[in-house]
């Protein structure tokens, strides 16, 4: 009854569903690594975000990368900003999606070391997309501020490209390095998203938390692809009982039209 499945028809059929399968495995296997790691991400940036906030000085150090469970950590300073050497960071955008600026500025802590500050976003509102916004000034004197930290922007993990050739005052990527070859000083590793004191008249626009990436997403998917692998023998199945059962009934028919009449 079942030797139609050596035919080329379900040679090819069983070949593709075997292929299927382990594939779809392994997809959901990929979609709960995502799930994991999404997870423990999620978990790491609201431990951060709970903690009390530290001096900047017992996380960053001139030099030192910002660590995976520093990342978002709240700290304070204590210093003055410099506005003479504030730049922008280009192609940023708002929660609005609206394409503008952030503001870095350097701000000089009471040990002459220089911590880096983005104090949020400002629309391009110059004549040009590439022409300086204008940027409302910071609290002047020494202040206390507060902010999450960050670590360095890199192309790798950004996918911002570090482009030359820039306007005057006008930057691609948030890196210590490069900032503390362009001052001259000794810049903090890092830098800081500002959180307080909250600027006058809500400008530059202040940065928003960092979102929770959809881990239950992925478990949904990796179930998904884990039901499908589950049907695909199900149905090979149904389709070879299917066809069989239309063989065997064909099989009477023909029978019983060649059978001679009784005389």
């Amino acid at each position: 009854m079942y030797r139609f499945l050596l035919s080329r028809q379900w040679v090819i059929i069983t070949l593709v569903a075997l292929l299927l399968i382990p594939t779809m495995i392994w997809l959901g296997t990929w979609q709960m690594d995502r799930h994991g790691e999404r997870s423990a991400r999620n978990q790491l940036v609201a431990d951060a975000l709970a903690a009390d906030p530290v001096p900047v000085q017992q996380l960053a150090a001139p030099g030192d990368a910002v660590t995976r469970a520093e990342r978002y950590r709240t700290v304070t300073a204590k210093g003055r900003f410099d506005t003479d050497d504030e730049v922008v960071v280009r192609r940023r955008t708002n929660a609005a999606d609206k394409v503008g600026f952030h503001v870095l500025t350097p701000f000089v802590l009471d040990d002459g070391r220089v911590l880096l500050v983005n104090r949020g976003w400002v629309p391009a509102d110059g004549a040009s997309p590439t022409a300086f916004p204008e940027v409302p000034a910071p609290p002047r004197g020494e202040i206390t501020i507060k902010g999450r930290l960050m670590p360095d922007e890199t192309t790798e993990a950004s996918g911002i490209k570090n482009l030359e050739g820039l306007p005057d005052r006008q930057i691609m990527l948030i890196n210590s390095d490069q900032e503390a070859e362009r001052l001259g000083a000794r810049v903090l590793g890092g830098y800081v998203a500002q959180t307080a004191p909250e600027p006058e008249n809500g400008t530059p626009e202040p940065l928003g938390d960092p979102g929770k990436e959809n881990a239950a997403l992925n478990l949904a998917y990796a179930v998904q692809w884990w039901l499908f692998a589950a049907a695909v023998p199900a149905g090979w199945v149904v389709l070879a009982r299917r066809e069989a059962r239309e063989r065997a009934a064909d099989g009477t028919a023909d029978a019983e039209e060649t059978e001679p009449a009784a005389v």
